[in-house]
């Protein structure tokens, strides 16, 4: 697990939303798929979409940056994961792609006690 505090409950964030994708009978395709653009969090697919999913986490009770973890994901952001999902897929040969033809971006936000417990999640669908 990382040493800095903020990359280290990012990366808790991330585990936590894969065990809820997974639980929700998601396939996790990828993870942390480093773009130009920045990094992917997660590459999921289920029955009915393959799905880009962006995490966020934060500590409960921060009074750093947005109320909660989703109000982060701005207008560049969202571009950013729309650049990154397109190379993940010119990466991938239309005939290996995992999952339906749809396309969908969720996003999850986490929200952690000061003791690095789970306080809250919130999924997403479609967010954008």
């Amino acid at each position: 697990m990382p040493t800095d505090p903020r990359r280290a409950r990012g990366v808790l964030g991330e585990r936590l939303a894969e065990k809820h994708l997974t639980a929700a009978g998601y396939r996790v395709v990828e993870r942390n798929f480093r773009t130009r653009y920045g990094e992917l969090d997660l590459v999921a697919a289920s029955s009915r979409a393959l799905v880009f999913c962006e995490v966020k986490t934060r500590l409960e009770g921060s009074l750093r940056g947005p109320a909660t973890p989703l109000e982060a994901i701005g207008r560049d952001k969202r571009r950013q994961l729309r650049l990154m999902a397109a190379q993940w897929l010119a990466n991938r040969a239309e005939e290996n792609r995992p999952g339906p033809a749809v396309l969908r971006f969720d996003a999850i936000g986490i929200t952690l006690t000061a003791a690095g417990s789970l306080a809250r999640l919130e999924h997403v669908e479609d967010a954008f």
